[in-house]
């Protein structure tokens, strides 16, 4: 039998709060209704049901055996909407008592620690999986919903970053993202201590044209930046080695394998290598940002994640000391 498009779960829930209360005035208090609009819900269900569930006295309304009848099914499928509500929102994350984050290995000494510091105590009670990757992984997890957020560096030419001001952004899976920038980081070339090039304040790629270099593999965006500054230099470096980590390619460096193209973030990793800045004509920067799904914009996990990296970026990531 299908059911009558008056029967709502707002009228059943006024119906069951008469039941509970059985007093209009009190009801429309506790619901913030008037007792004109309690009566007319109740009344509009017993039409929508097509029999009585009230008998009249004076002004009151004594409940039938129906009526009774009625509020224990009301109850149950109040109950398991409200649960279906719950489950909605746990399988989708929002809410959820554990939140999963994806963040490049280089943020991890200050930018993702503070973080993490300030959203608990945002939220004492959630629980944090770190994940980490290169820009292409995480994006990839992102889109697949195994992450929930993903802080990365974003190439200055890339799509997200010149439409950062709009908010949000297709990417290839056109999946609609939010932008929260942190901070700008800037390439400088990485050699290790006592190399020819130390103590200078600034260097040309085109003096290196015959030095050797190590780089992270492909998907990182500092891989990324590293392929855009020699190409603005118009020659391809000699690369000995690529690596998948940005640990392992610092230790390169020091141990003079190599040179490299690192962002600034890195420098308090090691006192083993030298961070030199380029000459202006090759200048790349990168911006680090927080992306998250637009469609769970108003998840409070997420509001209190984006709350803490917009704190960031106004603070630690604007000051000096912010690596």
């Amino acid at each position: 039998m299908a059911i009558d498009d008056a029967i709502t779960l707002k009228k059943m829930e006024v119906f069951l709060a008469f039941m509970k209360l059985n007093n209009m005035a009190r009801v429309s208090e506790l619901l913030g209704q008037s007792t004109v609009s309690v009566h007319r819900s109740l009344h509009s269900l017993e039409e929508a049901l097509r029999c009585p569930l009230f008998k009249r006295e004076g002004r009151s309304l004594i409940p039938l055996q129906a009526a009774y009848t009625f509020a224990e099914y009301a109850q149950r499928a109040r109950n398991e909407c409200e649960e279906g509500v719950r489950k909605v929102h746990e399988a989708a994350g929002f809410n959820a008592t554990r939140l999963k984050i994806g963040s490049l290995y280089s943020l991890t000494l200050r930018c993702i620690p503070q973080l993490m510091i300030g959203l608990k105590l945002r939220k004492p009670a959630l629980d944090i999986d770190l994940t980490l990757g290169s820009n292409r992984d995480l994006m990839q997890q992102l889109a697949d919903g195994k992450l929930d957020a993903i802080v990365i560096g974003l190439h200055e030419q890339s799509d997200i970053n010149q439409s950062i001001e709009t908010k949000a952004h297709s990417d290839a899976n056109n999946q609609a993202l939010i932008a929260v920038p942190l901070f700008d980081d800037d390439v400088f070339l990485a050699a290790p201590l006592n190399s020819p090039f130390a103590g200078q304040k600034s260097i040309d790629l085109q003096d290196l044209r015959d030095e050797k270099f190590v780089t992270l593999t492909e998907g990182f965006v500092t891989s990324q930046d590293f392929s855009l500054c020699f190409e603005k230099a118009g020659f391809t470096p000699n690369i000995s080695m690529r690596v998948q980590d940005i640990f392992s390619l610092i230790n390169l460096v020091s141990g003079g394998i190599g040179y490299s193209l690192l962002p600034g973030r890195v420098g308090k990793f090691s006192a083993h290598i030298e961070l030199i800045g380029l000459a202006s004509k090759y200048g790349v920067r990168q911006r680090i940002t927080l992306l998250l799904p637009k469609s769970r914009e108003r998840d409070p996990n997420l509001l209190a994640l984006a709350a803490e990296c917009r704190m960031y970026g106004r603070h630690d990531g604007k000051s000096a000391n912010f690596l």
